[in-house]
Order: C-alpha cells, then sequence, then structure tokens
C-alpha cells in the first residue's frame, strides 16, 4: 500500500524552539544596553533663571520654546540670581537641572575644584554689564562737580547693591573690597530689583547695581529713563586686569537709539560673562540640546558682540561638559541634521553598542541552521533506535508480534512531518523499515523461531 509522507516548506516550530533562544538572549542583551546606556532623556527640566524682568528669565522663556519643539518641557524657576541658583544646583533635593550663573557670582568656596564639584559648564553665553545707574538731579555734594566715573566715588551715598542670594551682591562685595572703600562711609541696600528700580525713581536711592545682559526690560528702561545717568567706567580695563572672569567692553554711541543719539557718547563698562551650568549627572541629550539651544538664542549680534561669538567655549569657571565641548569643536551631531532629535539620538548614543552586540550575535548566529538541520534529522533518527531494538528481538520473538510492532512504528513514521528537504531521511528509514519486514517474512515463512 501506497502511502506518502506528510511535508511542511519550513518547520515553524521547530524553528521557533531552535531560533527563540538566540533571539530572546539578543533582545535581553539589548535591553540590558539600553538600559546601562539610557538614550532617552527625561521629558522635564528646571532650569533656574533670575528674577522676573530679569535677562535670565527672558533668556529662559526663549529656551523653553526651542525645547518644547523637541518634546522637552522646560520648567523655569525664578530665583534672586546667580548665587541662589549655584545654590540650587548644589542642593541634591532642589530638583534643578541647569542654570543660568554669572562669573564671579560664587560665594560658596575659595577653592575652585571643590566650588565646581558636581557641575559643568555649557560655555560662556553673553557679556553682563555692571550696570551702575544713578539719579543725576541727586548731587547732595557727592560728586563735588566731577564727572561720576569710579567706584571710589561711592561714600555717602545711599545706593542698592542687589538682594541676598543675587550674583549682585556677590560681585558688589569684590569690587568695593577692591576699591579699598570703608563699608561703614556706604549706605548699601539689598533690596530686590523691583523695588530698588521703584526708590531709585522715586528719589529714596541714589544710584543702584544691576549685573545683566541688555536684553533685561529693567535695564532697557532705565536707559531710556530721563534723569537716570550711567556710571562710565573709566578704570574698566584695570578691573579685566584684576579678575579674570571680567572683560572691558563698550556700549556705543547711539545704540540705545540713534535718532536721540542715546548715548551721546561710548560708555565704558565692566561685564562678567554669564554662563549656563549643570550638574555633572544631567543627561548628556540635554545638555546637547541646551547648548544648541544657546547657539539659536545667544548666536547673534547685540550691543556688545559680533554675531557668532557667542556661545563660546571660554572664561567658564565650572569644567565644560563633554557634550558642550563636542558642539564647539564639531557643530551639530550629523544625525541631528536630519532625523528627529528623539531618534538621531537613539541611534547615535546606541550604536557602539549595538555594533559590539552584533560581533558577538554573528558568530552564535552561525549556530542556528545546524541546531535547526539537528532537531529536523533527529526527529527522523529516533525511530532509527526503535527499529533497531525490534530487529534485536528477531528470532527471539514471535514474528506475528514483531510484525505488529513494525507496522505500529511504520504507522508513527508516516505521521512524521518534515521539511520537503529533509525527505531523503524518511525515506532512507521507511527502506531500512522494509528491509526489516522482509527478514520478518523470510522468518515466518521457515516456521522456525530461530
Amino acid at each position: 500500500m501506497h502511502r506518502e509522507f506528510r511535508s511542511a516548506p519550513l518547520s515553524k516550530r521547530d524553528l521557533f524552539v531552535t531560533v527563540g533562544p538566540f533571539v530572546l538572549l539578543a533582545l535581553a542583551l539589548f535591553a540590558l544596553a539600553y538600559w546601562i546606556l539610557d538614550p532617552s532623556p527625561p521629558r522635564r527640566v528646571v532650569l533656574a533663571t533670575g528674577v522676573e524682568g530679569g535677562a535670565y528669565a527672558e533668556f529662559g522663556k526663549r529656551y523653553a520654546k526651542l525645547l518644547k519643539a523637541d518634546g522637552i518641557k522646560v520648567e523655569l524657576r525664578t530665583t534672586q540670581g546667580s548665587a541662589d541658583n549655584l545654590r540650587l544646583l548644589r542642593d541634591p533635593n532642589s530638583g534643578v537641572d541647569f542654570a543660568f550663573v554669572q562669573g564671579g557670582a560664587d560665594p560658596a568656596f575659595t577653592a575652585p575644584e571643590e566650588a565646581n564639584a558636581g557641575l559643568v559648564s555649557l560655555g560662556s553665553l553673553f557679556y553682563e554689564p555692571v550696570w551702575v545707574f544713578y539719579r543725576e538731579d541727586a548731587d547732595r555734594g557727592l560728586l563735588k562737580g566731577q564727572p561720576f566715573a569710579s567706584l571710589a566715588q561711592l561714600p555717602n551715598w545711599r545706593i542698592n547693591v542687589g538682594a541676598q542670594g543675587s550674583g549682585v551682591a556677590v560681585l558688589m562685595d569684590k569690587l568695593i573690597a577692591a576699591n579699598n572703600l570703608d563699608t561703614s562711609q556706604l549706605s548699601l541696600a539689598r533690596l530686590t530689583q523691583a523695588a530698588a528700580v521703584a526708590d531709585l525713581l522715586e528719589g529714596r536711592l541714589d544710584a543702584l547695581v544691576l549685573v545683566s545682559a541688555p536684553e533685561s526690560p529693567t535695564v532697557q528702561g532705565l536707559l531710556r529713563a530721563p534723569g537716570i545717568g550711567l556710571l562710565d567706567f573709566a578704570q574698566a580695563d584695570a578691573y579685566s586686569r584684576r579678575f579674570p572672569f571680567m572683560s572691558a567692553v563698550a556700549l556705543p554711541r547711539g545704540v540705545i537709539d540713534l535718532g536721540r543719539d542715546m548715548p551721546p557718547h561710548d560708555v565704558r563698562l565692566i561685564a562678567p560673562t554669564g554662563t549656563l551650568v549643570a550638574r555633572e549627572s544631567t543627561h548628556p541629550a540635554l545638555v546637547q540640546l541646551f547648548v544648541q539651544a544657546a547657539k539659536e538664542v545667544h548666536g547673534g549680534a547685540g550691543w556688545f558682540q559680533s554675531a557668532g561669538a557667542f556661545p563660546n567655549p571660554r572664561n567658564t569657571e565650572q569644567p565644560l561638559a563633554t557634550e558642550a565641548e563636542r558642539f564647539y569643536r564639531s557643530g551639530v551631531p550629523f544625525l541631528q541634521r536630519y532625523l528627529p532629535f528623539w531618534l538621531a539620538n537613539l541611534f547615535e548614543r546606541m550604536w557602539p553598542v549595538l555594533a559590539a552586540l552584533v560581533a558577538v550575535l554573528i558568530p552564535l548566529a552561525r549556530t542556528v541552521p545546524p541546531l535547526y538541520e539537528f532537531r529536523i534529522r533527529s526527529r527522523v533518527f529516533r525511530w532509527y533506535g526503535q527499529l533497531r531494538t525490534l530487529e534485536a528481538k528477531l528470532g527471539m520473538h514471535d514474528p506475528a508480534e514483531l510484525t505488529r510492532e513494525l507496522d505500529a512504528l511504520e504507522q508513527r513514521v508516516e505521521r512524521t512531518t518534515v521539511p520537503l528537504s529533509y525527505f531523503d531521511e524518511l525515506y532512507a528509514l521507511r527502506s531500512h523499515i522494509g528491509l526489516v519486514r522482509d527478514r520478518l517474512k523470510a522468518l515466518a515463512a521457515l516456521g522456525s523461531p530461530g
């Protein structure tokens, strides 16, 4: 009786059993690499800015808008200023990830390596001139007919030097000490910026000090306020030599208002550099995004710099972050120029590990075909064991009983499903079963038990 073996183009079950462990191992290794590398940054970060109406607050809004396009929510936290921002960055429970920091505003430590432990810089962003605004009609003998050109002329003035926690207060302490001024002769106020501006305009203060980029609405308003003058630092170059974080800059004639020729002459100013500081543990992808945003926000021409001058890696009091250094060296990463940020970042951070894993998995993958072949062939070869046992019983058992066992074995073999490419194994087995059957028939014909 002719019987046909059942066939399948491919044994899905055997393929799954053979390939499954390899696939699971690969997935486990990829998952472990993803967990260790953590390529996807947090979707929410906190940026400490400064007082409402200040330049830091205005810049913070621009950063938040730019990063929103990449799916990052930037929470802006108002503070009293740079000293407050540094304190928050050093506090592990504050939740602050990034902060604007004014050069020379750190009051916490004297040792740079101790002060900067756990902090990194994303670069210098802009000049922050020291603006000393004063009332022109409040002479009271303070200037004695002389032009206001030096901080040494401040004794007996009622002057606001910034609220506690602001970088202004810390910087002014350094400048007062550098001018050898007797603080007992100074009437120093430490009001918030809004309160100090109101007191200056109403005559309760003679002067106030701001350290801010010219984009600050407060600075813009005071530059145009009638009766308010601006200190021309005659010793600007000397300050830049005494303090490494300070630069001598000039407010060009007419830059405020060309039509009204404001100011009527160049005004010399001293300017720390504003920087963006992050925790060292901040996700590298976020650092990359923020430094790109810094280029967008601060890269244009301004009152004190030409286009492209900022951001830059110079004049930073904290060590430069690795991702920021990479940006200043090579620009925007290649993949981010053509792919969405999340996808480019994933490929960029995972590809070295993926390449290593592939290098490991390729040799392992070569074992899959032999294992698959062994599993298919073993399905056929296992019947040979039973056939060999049955053949060993020839001459010792009843041929009729052995014939029934052989028939049962052949039926099981016929139910075996293998791919067509392995049918030769089944046909060989069937022919061997036929040989054993012929011997059984010969024994039965002889009617001999042996």
